[in-house]
């Protein structure tokens, strides 16, 4: 008989336990549901609503079934439908009668929002951890490669040069931007639901601050309907995880291009690409493009949940089961993706000498010499129309603005002197920006030194 079987005649057809069991999948909540159970049981024996006795033997119980599952010996059944009746069908297997003394004064309702917020805070920690190795990774690389000058790009077009390191160190800090969100996200994953009961609390003199305290959370839902139909926490996971994504889909994509044969920026190592079944000559950039399309997985599941969520009456319903497969399944895919981009980044070799070819024959420093023009007194309008008609001069010639000799200069402007040409190499128009957070060697060096800390400051917290 099922534990909650009481009231029914008959059993469940056959189809109807497949779709409705959730152990499938919510087996890999058996480390918070023992440990939550554990917190619960310890505050029943506390407050005199079961004896210390019985407190030991369920205790002792649930201790050993958490080595059983973690050595992979307990066999799931769809009967029990989901971890939490696995869990006390083996206690009261192992120990009798007392085990069903294990589930007073709480619902599986407020039972398993228990055990999300456990595995969503436990999750926002490691996320949070391997962000910061992918970090680390592209501050080294940025800092082993700090000569390297290469084309800033706009709409895909050359735009001006800028340090390989400073276009690297632009997803550093789109991915502290997603250290912060996880963990300003923590805080409300850390707020208690159990003693929420089913979803109107429960009879019994429970102790939620105690439980809250052993499992180590910061505050307690302040409504029971709240606490157990709440999946904010989840939704911010699943939000942050595609705000992520955006950013490694981004890298990937300027990986992707470095890559290809037409650019030849960086060259990937043999570990992190794959061949093609019928080309000998291929060398695929599949982590990169694996990574940009699991992007629109973990999107699917953000939107998946807000779909679920969004007629869902108060308090909790069935269809609030459907929380947990997207969660675990972005889980999965970030963590990986964020492991192979910081390996994958250590093993990059970047293309220094074309990258620097890709600049010094081209247009890039065309700002520059208008911006000599403006320091020369004329106004930057006019400085662009006519440094856009040498540009114009220059296609038509088939020529680049380093080929224009200062005759030419003068004789499209007054304002040229001998030293414009200084402008227009590459390197000069690198170290010219040196506004905070530009692209100079110096500004660019700054970067890294706070980045650093950063670093060292949150793996001290």
């Amino acid at each position: 008989m099922k534990l909650w079987g009481g009231r029914f005649a008959k059993e469940t057809d056959a189809l109807v336990e497949e779709f409705n069991a959730s152990i499938p999948f919510d087996k890999r909540l058996y480390e918070e549901d023992i440990r939550g159970s554990m917190a619960h049981c310890r505050m029943l024996a506390n407050q005199g609503i079961i004896c210390g006795d019985e407190a030991e033997q369920i205790l002792a119980g649930l201790a050993v079934i958490k080595e059983e599952m973690d050595r992979g010996e307990v066999e799931f059944s769809l009967a029990l439908e989901d971890i939490h009746m696995h869990v006390e069908k083996r206690l009261t297997e192992k120990i009798g009668p007392v085990g069903g003394k294990l589930h007073t004064g709480r619902s599986r309702n407020d039972q398993v929002a228990l055990d999300m917020h456990m595995y969503v805070k436990k999750e926002i920690l490691e996320t949070v951890a391997l962000i910061g190795n992918l970090q680390e990774a592209l501050v080294n690389l940025a800092e082993d490669n700090l000569d390297a000058v290469m084309p800033g790009y706009t709409h895909l077009q050359r735009a001006q040069p800028v340090l390989f390191a400073h276009h690297l160190l632009a997803y550093f800090w789109m991915l502290q931007r997603d250290r912060e969100r996880f963990l300003d996200s923590f805080g409300r994953a850390d707020w208690m639901p159990l003693g929420a009961g089913a979803l109107a609390g429960t009879t019994f003199p429970v102790d939620r601050e105690m439980v809250a305290s052993e499992l180590g959370f910061a505050k307690l839902y302040e409504n029971s309907m709240d606490a157990v139909s709440d999946r904010d926490f989840v939704l911010e996971f699943l939000s942050n995880s595609a705000i992520m994504m955006t950013h490694l889909s981004r890298l990937s994509e300027d990986i992707i291009i470095w890559n290809s044969q037409e650019f030849g920026f960086i060259t990937l190592d043999d570990a992190f690409t794959t061949g093609s079944s019928i080309m000998p000559q291929k060398k695929n950039p599949d982590v990169a493009e694996l990574v940009r399309g699991k992007t629109g997985r973990v999107y699917g599941h953000l939107m998946g949940l807000l779909t679920v969520l969004k007629g869902l009456p108060l308090a909790y319903n069935k269809d609030m089961q459907e929380d947990k497969e997207g969660l675990f399944d972005t889980v999965d895919t970030i963590k990986i993706c964020l492991r192979l981009y910081a390996a994958m980044l250590r093993t990059v070799e970047p293309n220094k000498e074309r990258m620097y070819a890709a600049v010094a024959r081209d247009f890039a420093s065309a700002t520059d010499l208008a911006d000599y023009l403006v320091r020369k007194g004329l106004p930057f309008r006019e400085a662009h129309a006519v440094v856009g008609q040498l540009v114009g001069k220059c296609v038509a010639e088939n020529r680049q603005l380093v080929d224009l000799t200062t005759e030419e200069l003068t004789e499209a402007c007054s304002h040229f002197e001998d030293d414009a040409k200084e402008m227009l190499p590459p390197e000069a128009c690198v170290e010219a920006r040196q506004s905070r957070g530009g692209t100079a060697r110096s500004e660019v060096e700054v970067q890294i030194r706070h980045a650093k800390s950063l670093l060292i400051n949150d793996q001290e917290k």
